[in-house]
């Protein structure tokens, strides 16, 4: 039986990367690729927290793990790819196993301008980078930029913080929406 992950309402903020559960003490020192890679890590590390390893959780890393750093998929997506691979989950499943990786920091959590969300496989290697989201179709691109990193590194030292993650969001109309406005 999964445990069920409170919504984000009653549930205290969550961390969204490897890095942030690492200083809120939900992840091992070692490094998120190490849980990633080895199911015996994942188990320890949901053992350590009281939870199981299930298939549905394995299915669910495995399918960001396939498609690597930067692809982003919603709750819905991940659904549909696992039922298209014949997997049997259910939605509300997937919803808690996606809020759960991301609570340990092996999956980064993107919220999007209308109260979506959409996820991706958490990466030290692609820490700190950014998001343009399409406010009209959600397509999201990322983007680095040492000028955002250098600017959340100042702010978080001027005012006596540790800056643990910089992550920006940029709110936007694609090209493509762009063009639709414009016809």
């Amino acid at each position: 039986m999964d445990v069920l992950v409170p919504s984000p309402s009653q549930a205290p903020s969550q961390p969204r990367s490897a890095l942030q559960a690492q200083a809120a003490g939900l992840l091992p020192a070692q490094a998120p690729e190490l849980l990633q890679a080895s199911p015996n890590g994942l188990r320890a590390s949901l053992h350590d927290r009281g939870q199981r390893l299930t298939p549905q959780r394995q299915r669910v890393l495995g399918l960001f793990e396939g498609l690597g750093e930067g692809r982003h998929l919603s709750a819905e997506e991940v659904h549909q790819r696992l039922l298209g691979a014949q997997a049997r989950v259910s939605l509300a499943t997937v919803y808690r196993t996606l809020r759960l990786l991301s609570s340990m920091g092996l999956l980064q959590e993107l919220e999007l301008p209308e109260g979506g969300r959409r996820f991706e496989l958490a990466g030290d290697a692609h820490r700190d980078h950014h998001h343009l989201v399409c406010v009209r179709c959600g397509r999201t691109e990322e983007f680095e930029n040492p000028a955002i990193l250098a600017a959340g590194e100042a702010a978080a030292s001027g005012h006596g913080f540790r800056l643990v993650e910089c992550v920006l969001n940029v709110r936007a109309l694609c090209p493509g929406c762009v063009a639709a406005e414009r016809a």
